[in-house]
């Protein structure tokens, strides 16, 4: 594929830097706003870049662009960000013309994600490629090419389960709660501690569940008050901690203690209730389950649902590899026809000018001449000339660029 990707001298780069060797400090130095993004695609366009996309995310940050040397793209990547191009270089990678098309079809299908199947990256791709088209950076190439990685990535979340099932701790709890806790929005729930999957769970809680009468206890109030404020839960004193329990119908424990902070003395209630325990090392007691009206699910047992997910998620890599192919194909066949229609035009140019002459000559030899009738017959006759010589450039046993060559050398064709 390499030489059709070649503009003018250019070439198609990827570069950039992703969770798999920069750390989150790294990647925080290249991060990316709004306004250096705008201002990376301005200066591109001064120095000449025909066309350039940028992304940033959490987990990477990479420009997809047109240069003579990917040293363009660092440079610009570096003067808009806190990023060295030393550190850059640490962990960096750069992808050129073919290499670069089958990273960003990776990148787009969730299949470099960090989240196996992640399709939040896509928005991400369409966003920047909106930006792109409004500063006029993006030429037909890259247009022709988001637009296979958006379908690529349509077919493979519409064909494919790559992106079922839930993926993280906190999402595998909500899920688990939602599925056996009914009428959910109106049960008690109480989240006890502060620690991060609780929160996070509390805060997927509010939002799947539209329940607003969470309750939070945790041992410093203070703390408990600045989390409330941010996800909308109800604080209550840690002295009332036992009362709480026994009119909760959840139990999210996420307090960060060496030893367990609930036990079976607690719990003092006969109906249903149940105890998510997302501590480690545990914080619940393992006596609580002697009690016949409480379920009790650890961490553990939620992250082995996480994997097993991931683990069903990878089978699905193949089928989406497939697909991504498939569009591959289509995007490079027109890739090369892109490649030889200047010549094939320029061909038909000159046969027309050609017609055109003769047309020109046999009327002014016969007065009874067919003008129209002539041109008719000879229009399609450089129709079908021009038809054999596209299929000709486009048979794969042909090579390309010496059949180019020579149809330019025969018909003296100007296509540059």
């Amino acid at each position: 594929m390499e030489p059709h990707l070649r503009a003018k001298g250019k070439h198609f780069y990827t570069i950039g830097l992703s969770y798999k060797k920069a750390d989150a400090e790294v990647r925080g130095h290249f991060s990316i706003g709004n306004e250096a993004k705008k201002n990376i695609l301005l200066q591109a366009k001064e120095e000449g870049i025909s066309s350039l996309i940028v992304i940033s995310t959490c987990n990477r940050t990479e420009l997809y662009g047109f240069a003579e040397h990917p040293f363009q793209l660092i440079k610009l990547l570096c003067e808009h960000t806190h990023g060295t191009i030393e550190e850059f270089e640490k962990v960096a990678y750069v992808h050129k013309n073919s290499a670069a098309v089958a990273h960003l079809f990776k990148v787009g299908t969730g299949l470099d994600s960090q989240i196996l199947g992640d399709f939040e990256i896509i928005s991400q791709l369409k966003i920047s490629f909106k930006q792109s088209k409004k500063e006029e950076m993006v030429n037909p190439f890259m247009e022709r090419l988001v637009n296979a990685v958006i379908q690529a990535s349509k077919r493979i979340k519409n064909e494919t389960e790559i992106s079922s099932g839930a993926t993280s701790v906190s999402f595998a709890a909500v899920q688990y709660i939602l599925a056996r806790v009914p009428y959910v929005s109106d049960k008690n729930l109480l989240l006890f501690g502060t620690g991060k999957i609780g929160r996070n769970t509390c805060e997927n809680l509010v939002k799947h569940t539209k329940n607003d009468h969470i309750v939070l206890v945790n041992r410093t109030k203070t703390k408990a008050e600045e989390i409330a404020g941010k996800f909308n839960l109800v604080v209550k004193d840690y002295a009332n901690i036992q009362s709480e329990i026994a009119t909760s119908d959840v139990l999210i424990v996420a307090t960060g203690a060496q030893k367990p902070t609930i036990s079976k003395e607690l719990i003092h209630s006969e109906k249903p209730l149940l105890i998510l325990d997302l501590s480690i090392p545990r914080n619940v007691a393992v006596d609580v389950t002697e009690l016949p009206n409480v379920t009790l699910v650890h961490l553990d047992d939620l992250s082995k649902m996480t994997d097993r997910t991931l683990q069903r998620r990878k089978e699905h890599i193949p089928k989406a590899e497939t697909i991504i192919e498939e569009i591959k194909v289509e995007f490079d066949n027109w890739l090369e026809t892109r490649k030889f229609a200047p010549t094939i035009k320029a061909l038909k140019n000159k046969l027309t000018s050609l017609k055109e002459a003769e047309i020109n000559l046999q009327r002014k030899k016969y007065s009874d001449f067919d003008e129209e009738q002539a041109d008719i017959i000879s229009s399609r006759i450089i129709q079908k000339i021009t038809n054999h010589f596209a299929n000709h450039l486009k048979d794969e046993n042909t090579s390309a660029d010496e059949s180019l060559e020579l149809i330019q050398k025969v018909f003296q064709l100007q296509n540059k």
